[in-house]
């Protein structure tokens, strides 16, 4: 008899990397079992409502976070005898309670930590809520630099542009917690630059067979969307809506929402500004002691994140070619 319908794995990190990249191409592998929704969120909670977080759009989306723990059982029970279990909640990394509850009730658990430069992570992390609508500040480094007043008055996790890039701190915390021999510390460029070599040493971390992915999809990357009247006009439409859709269904804002984010992104074909040399140069030094103790943690080379230059987004690494080969 197998155990409680419990995770094997978590896959864990930061918003905008790769997570959802990785999780998709597992959920390929005739071995894995992943939990749908993929992000239920469960180890943010104690077996009680989420926060009650007060960023556009935050209420809404508390709706679907899975806190029951016999719901949250319920995601694994349709898994084979000879599947490993897994679902993929970015923001384990950064929550420390997360860490502890992990620690306690999943002893056995394998954790899979995707890691993006930090200052591009949280550029694409902005540029994700502000082509959706939800973030009300047009330029990147002033939104950055509003964390503190966010967090002050409540707003989720998500808006965290600079704390859930920490990863140094973060790791360090969850260690405690969670045998480091059951962490795999993964970049964001791997997944790009080696899909297959990638998902193959995910698998053997996994204990599955290597060789049965053959693809990575694209990620979640949004189309840019430039400032003005009209973007301003419906993203403040959008952020009603928001507001209002924590009173219905999901699947009802769903309906109301995806219009709006259409009609923002227009035709989709305006090229995604990168950061200058001179923006890096200014946000860098926000994440260079954690970068340094990240090193120390991992014994791995990070100082091209200390750097002022700019990896691009997906689009930019890849190009717009649909999926990515595993065998490339």
């Amino acid at each position: 008899m197998r155990p409680l319908p419990r995770p094997d794995f978590l896959l864990v990190g930061a918003p905008k990397a790769g997570t959802t990249a990785l999780h998709a191409a597992l959920r390929q592998h005739p071995q894995v079992f992943v939990s749908d929704p993929k992000e239920p969120k469960y180890w943010l909670c104690d077996d009680a409502p989420p926060p009650a977080w007060r960023g556009p759009g935050d209420a809404h989306s508390q709706q679907e976070w899975v806190w029951r723990r016999q719901e949250y059982d319920d995601l694994f029970r349709p898994a084979r005898e000879d599947q490993v279990r897994g679902e993929s909640t970015p923001f384990y990394l950064w929550s420390r309670g997360a860490h502890r509850r992990i620690g306690e009730q999943l002893p056995g658990v394998r954790v899979v930590a995707v890691v993006r430069d930090p200052v591009d992570r949280a550029y694409s992390n902005w540029m994700h809520l502000w082509s959706d609508g939800l973030e009300p500040v047009a330029d990147f480094e002033a939104a950055f630099a509003r964390q503190d007043e966010r967090v002050a008055a409540g707003w989720a996790p998500f808006w965290r542009y600079r704390d859930l890039g920490l990863y140094g701190d973060q790791l360090a915390h969850l260690y405690r917690h969670v045998d480091p021999e059951r962490v795999l510390v993964l970049r964001y460029r791997e997944i790009v630059d080696s899909p297959g070599a990638t998902v193959d040493r995910v698998c053997r971390f996994l204990g599955i067979d290597e060789g049965r992915v053959a693809s990575i999809p694209r990620d979640n990357a949004r189309s840019f969307v430039a400032d003005g009247p009209r973007t301003r006009a419906l993203g403040a439409l959008v952020r009603g809506g928001a507001w209002l859709g924590q009173f219905a269904p999901p699947q009802v804002w769903r309906r109301g929402h995806e219009p709006l984010v259409r009609a923002l992104a227009g035709s989709g074909e305006a090229a995604r500004p990168r950061l200058s040399v001179e923006q890096r140069a200014r946000l860098v030094p926000a994440f260079e002691d954690d970068v340094h103790l990240l090193e120390q943690l991992t014994g791995e080379d990070f100082s091209d994140w200390v750097s002022a230059r700019s990896r691009g987004s997906y689009a930019d690494r890849v190009g717009a070619a649909a999926p990515v080969s595993a065998a490339s």
